[in-house]
């Protein structure tokens, strides 16, 4: 046991001190946006809209979130990876309190994509950031304690945002979500100010790469799309079959979902450090996540067992805490050649389109030809995903014999 415990502890050391800053602020960041989860209950209980008004105000919601990604990365690139994260945190926390002012439907639309476009400007500035405060060795390990950071937030938001409803309403969520993105901007102000950290992995280019010029990249966003796509059903189609197929209600399936945080929790860091150790390139542990998750859907379809669905849960888990690090990763490499923003805001944008179109395709589906057949299919182009990356690795396997 000792042994276990001395390992796990292992597994965050040699991280420098600014991405444990870096990764306090997100936590702090990440759980102050305690608002989406209770969105649509907000829009049609408190606000009286209808489903198909809100389905409008969730794409404006996905369309700002790639606008911002995009956005933060040119911003990234032209002010610093510093600036951008102070001013989309201070501008986020201002937006979200004026939100909860907002009532006609047009106007709701415009206030989410806008703040949207501001919120999401950070995470390309985020990845940016990162990869300066890591050594070279440890930025999959850095990118594991965001993602750490993130899931606990997640986690964490969603129970005091159920709290705060219940004891002030949704004006006082507004309130928490915009005091907390504020918070997280002074400690940004106060910890990571450029005159006191340490670059540990500057990156000098002069002639910098366009990431729209970057052929081997474009095919990596591209699987990385088809990933998204096939991981983003767990956040919409997936509980809708809990609870239609397998009977299980509201807190069988929070208990199912909730599962996965912990696991990522408990293991991911572990895991990460150890896979650092073998041979595999970061793209062959892409191939390896990928296939997980695909795997976690396509088994569904294989018995009518209950059981079954701990066990995708688990595939999903696996290929998620291998196929997230390691892209992440593989991105910042990748975006030394050039325009660090640019390459940054790409891999976000990758994932924001996936949430553009996952969830609504998911569902024509289910209605259209049921969960089995969605679920073939979303395999099939988890596996598009797979061969990608395989072609991926031999084209850049080729260019570095050359």
């Amino acid at each position: 046991m000792k042994s276990l415990y001395t390992g796990y502890i292992n597994s965050f050391r040699g991280l420098s001190k600014e991405v444990w800053w870096l990764s306090l602020i997100t936590l702090i960041n990440r759980a102050g946006t305690m608002v989406i989860p209770f969105l649509s209950l907000y829009l049609t209980q408190d606000l009286g809209f209808t489903l198909e008004n809100v389905g409008i105000i969730l794409s404006c919601f996905g369309l700002g979130s790639l606008v911002g990604s995009w956005l933060g990365g040119k911003l990234t690139d032209l002010f610093g990876s510093y600036q951008v994260m102070l001013v989309s945190l201070t501008l986020t926390g201002i937006l979200f309190i004026t939100l909860q002012y907002l009532v006609s439907f047009w106007a709701i639309c415009g206030g989410i994509f806008l703040l949207m476009i501001i919120a999401d400007a950070f995470r390309p500035a985020t990845f940016v950031a990162l990869s300066a405060y890591s050594k070279p060795e440890n930025k999959t390990r850095s990118v594991t304690l965001i993602r750490l950071a993130i899931n606990l937030g997640f986690s964490a938001g969603p129970a005091l945002g159920g709290l705060i409803i219940g004891i002030s309403g949704y004006s006082g969520l507004f309130w928490a979500d915009g005091l907390t993105c504020l918070a997280a901007g002074i400690l940004l102000l106060v910890l990571l100010n450029p005159k006191k950290v340490k670059v540990l992995d500057s990156i000098e280019n002069k002639t910098p790469l366009s990431a729209y010029k970057d052929p081997p990249y474009w095919v990596f966003i591209i699987a990385m799309v088809l990933f998204g796509f096939v991981f983003v059903q767990y956040f919409s189609t997936i509980p809708i079959y809990y609870k239609d197929i397998h009977s299980l209600n509201e807190t069988q399936i929070g208990l199912l979902l909730g599962m996965n945080g912990f696991l990522i929790f408990v293991f991911e860091m572990p895991l990460i450090k150890f896979l650092e150790t073998r041979s595999l390139s970061k793209i062959s542990n892409m191939i390896i996540g990928l296939t997980l998750v695909s795997l976690s859907l396509l088994i569904l379809n294989s018995t009518s067992w209950i059981g079954v669905l701990v066990i995708g849960m688990l595939l999903m888990t696996l290929g998620e805490m291998i196929a997230f690090p390691f892209s992440n990763a593989f991105a910042m490499d990748r975006a030394k050649r050039g325009r660090q923003g640019e390459y940054m805001a790409l891999y976000s944008i990758a994932f924001s389109i996936s949430h553009i179109f996952a969830h609504n395709s998911g569902m024509i589906s289910i209605s259209r030809f049921g969960y089995k057949t969605t679920w073939y299919l979303v395999t099939f182009v988890g596996i598009l995903g797979i061969l990608l990356l395989l072609w991926l690795k031999k084209v850049l396997l080729r260019t570095t014999h050359k």
